[in-house]
């Protein structure tokens, strides 16, 4: 595979997992959470994510499979390997405490509240720590995506990062309460969006030197599983307890709008 197409999928991959910097910095120059931003934000990442992984994704990844198994049984493992991704990124969520969860929703003004300063840093500690496990098949899945298809890699690791900005002041904003230190709070922050590239690399180094029709099909899959549980799990429940349910909704109408348009024309 030439090194400019890796390259580039690892740029890529980056660029989604350091986005947790953007919700930092919004933490730190924002008095108030923009609840309809967020929500329109995640809704808008999810339509992206669930639209592509339905319509193009699966697809490709079943006509990989079919091609070397069969209609039928390209079909099976297609299918398979979908619910295999979705159980795999399932059980990540279900170690994870559910304080520490990059997911439970966080807002800039709640973190004012006079919880201790050691309870605050132990949260902020381990929400990097969840998200750093978390991140890691995400960044997989975004730098498979943008091997395979560049202009598909890029709507990607754009829905990704959105979905990586709350996580970003999740982190930050206990950190900092606890220690009074923005740039502490900012680079743990930024850091722990690190792991989605480093997920990305250790997931190439491992798979491949078998990469083949077969195993690119069955990964393909999983990815589509992944980002589906992603949106279904985290994002759109996630803009539902900002309060703004229904711009949420009208987010991810007009992500899976802007998804169809541009794999049309692309």
């Amino acid at each position: 595979m030439e090194f400019t197409v890796v390259l580039n999928a690892f740029l890529l991959t980056l660029f989604a997992g350091l986005a947790t910097g953007i919700g930092s910095a919004l933490a730190f120059f924002t008095k108030k959470t923009n609840t309809k931003f967020l929500s329109v934000s995640l809704g808008f990442s999810a339509g992206v994510m669930i639209y592509v992984s339905f319509v193009e994704i699966l697809t490709k990844a079943n006509v990989s499979l079919s091609a070397v198994l069969g209609d039928k049984q390209g079909s099976w493992l297609t299918a398979i390997s979908f619910f295999a991704g979705i159980l795999f990124i399932a059980l990540i969520d279900k170690l994870i405490p559910s304080g520490e969860n990059p997911h439970e929703v966080k807002r800039i003004e709640d973190m004012e509240k006079k919880d201790s300063k050691t309870k605050l840093m132990r949260m902020g500690m381990f929400t990097a720590l969840a998200i750093g496990i978390h991140n890691f098949p995400e960044g997989l899945a975004t730098f498979t995506a943008a091997l395979n298809d560049p202009e598909l890699g890029l709507a990607i690791a754009i829905a990704i990062a959105i979905h990586n900005i709350p996580e970003g002041i999740a982190i930050s904003v206990p950190v900092y309460y606890a220690t009074g230190n923005r740039k502490k709070a900012f680079m743990l922050s930024f850091l722990s969006g690190l792991s989605e590239p480093i997920g990305a690399l250790i997931g190439y180094a491992i798979l491949m030197p078998f990469m083949n029709d077969t195993t690119f099909g069955v990964l393909f899959a999983a990815v589509a599983g992944i980002m589906v549980f992603i949106s279904l799990d985290e994002l759109l429940p996630a803009a539902r307890e900002y309060g703004e349910h229904h711009l949420s909704i009208y987010g991810l109408i007009i992500g899976m709008a802007v998804m169809a348009i541009s794999l049309l024309i692309l």
